[in-house]
């Protein structure tokens, strides 16, 4: 880890076999925000990580999603019960967030796959209290923005810290080293939009990113495989 990635000691990965999502602790407030949930398993690893950095004892207060996924949203209301957490979601995947999402073509995979573990593993519904847009500028650690990257889900969001030049991507691509990957067709509602929204993420001022899919690694690292996978490296 370089000086730069020093940011890092205020963020905590939450690596679970699914996905990974991250905790961020505002040192101003002395509070925890999460992008995004996990899904099954994600709550039991949040507890291990809290516990790990010494933050069992702050207080969640927000929840902020990249997009409406199930694998990202699954512990959502859980978690609202918990801590009384605000949830905060992209507007243009409101129906994605209801379970409503009109999928079509190759996407009506995804969309059989998230119906089914809806009904076999009883996903609990919950209430979106801010609707992001493109900009929005949330008050979390000094500023947290959000940027649009369709082509995942209609309203797909990264989120940048512009002070620390880091991008939380979501699934704008999936980071595994030699094995990473741009999410698979069947996954897209809006594979039109994938390539302009690579552009967009890389002409931001960043040092690294962090995807939701990947194995460990610096954010310098998954940046640069992101520069590779757009064809810029």
């Amino acid at each position: 880890m370089t000086a730069s990635e020093g940011f890092i000691t205020d963020l905590l990965p939450v690596r679970t076999p699914w996905v990974t999502f991250h905790v961020l602790r505002d040192r101003e407030e002395n509070a925890l925000y999460l992008i995004d949930t996990g899904m099954l398993s994600g709550i039991p690893a949040l507890r291990r990580g809290l516990r790990s950095r010494g933050w069992s004892g702050l207080p969640i207060k927000g929840i902020v999603l990249t997009h409406g996924h199930f694998d990202h949203i699954w512990n959502v209301a859980r978690l609202v019960a918990q801590t009384g957490a605000w949830v905060a979601a992209p507007r243009l995947d409101d129906l994605h967030c209801q379970g409503r999402y009109p999928y079509r073509g190759w996407s009506r995979v995804c969309g059989g796959l998230e119906a089914t573990g809806r009904l076999l593993l009883g996903f609990q519904g919950f209430k979106v209290d801010h609707w992001i847009d493109d900009g929005t500028e949330l008050p979390i650690c000094g500023g947290l923005r959000a940027i649009h990257l369709p082509g995942h889900t209609d309203g797909h969001m990264g989120f940048l810290l512009p002070h620390q030049k880091l991008l939380f991507s979501g699934d704008l691509f999936a980071s595994f080293g030699p094995w990473s990957h741009l999410p698979p067709r069947f996954l897209n509602s809006r594979p039109d939009l994938l390539t302009s929204s690579l552009r967009r993420a890389l002409d931001l001022d960043l040092i690294g990113c962090l995807p939701n899919h990947g194995w460990p690694a610096t954010p310098s690292e998954h940046l640069r495989i992101l520069n590779r996978l757009a064809g810029h490296g």
